[in-house]
């Protein structure tokens, strides 16, 4: 039984989202606004939180800021705001998805469900991370699939959970011409609204992380980007 966070201050909203997922074998915990979030955050363990933009004493982005300080818990940000802006700044944090209000219960869940199955076999500790232990070694740079980390020259890099997401997908592809658009669709998702800028500033930082391996990450002009393998 997957747990759910749903954080947003319509209770209405609230209650109509548990009992539909309930219904369907999720657990759901309710916070009212992003302060309460983040602490139940530090509390308990959960596998997706929904996050509303607007909420009182702190709004979803900061609260999402905080809790990717606490766990790697994947985000899905709901708002009334369609803006490009909100999007793009709402995946800059890591969330994971972003769906505009209103919206139809049915695709919340086939979204939770995509961005879980995402994360479910990454993690450590679950029969899938215990039967395929991915390691991926190049020099002094370690990138452990499984554990999700990544190691250069013997020191941690800390990496937001997209570059993550963008770093392994790069070492399960490697040596693959990859364009902008299969990285928007595969790392971001099939209905994301960014442009080629937000791969381009992800894989600067990415590289900036991998520090003396950085150009593992190949640009291929006109094309895409390559890692070599």
């Amino acid at each position: 039984m997957y747990k759910l966070l749903i954080a947003d201050d319509e209770d209405a909203l609230r209650r109509g989202f548990r009992e539909y997922a309930e219904f369907l074998g999720f657990h759901v915990t309710e916070a009212r606004d992003g302060m309460q979030a983040v602490t139940l955050c530090r509390e308990q363990d959960f596998d997706l939180v929904i996050m509303d933009v607007m909420m009182p004493k702190m709004d979803g982005f900061s609260a999402c800021k905080e809790i990717k300080k606490i766990k790697d818990i994947p985000v899905l940000m709901l708002s009334a705001r369609s803006e490009e802006y909100d999007k793009l700044f709402g995946f800059e944090l890591g969330i994971d998805d972003y769906v505009t209000k209103p919206f139809s219960p049915k695709e919340l869940i086939a979204r939770i469900n995509l961005i879980i199955s995402r994360h479910k076999g990454l993690r450590p500790g679950t029969q899938a991370a215990q039967e395929q232990h991915e390691i991926y070694e190049r020099g002094g740079l370690k990138i452990d699939l499984t554990a999700r980390s990544v190691t250069v020259d013997g020191k941690a890099a800390e990496l937001t959970p997209k570059e993550y997401d963008l770093l392994f997908y790069f070492v399960k592809n490697k040596n693959i011409a990859l364009s902008r658009e299969t990285l928007l669709t595969e790392v971001w998702g099939y209905d994301f609204y960014g442009d080629d800028r937000t791969v381009d500033s992800h894989i600067k930082t990415l590289r900036g992380h991998l520090g003396d391996y950085k150009d593992l990450i190949v640009t291929l002009r006109g094309v895409g980007y390559r890692f070599e393998g």
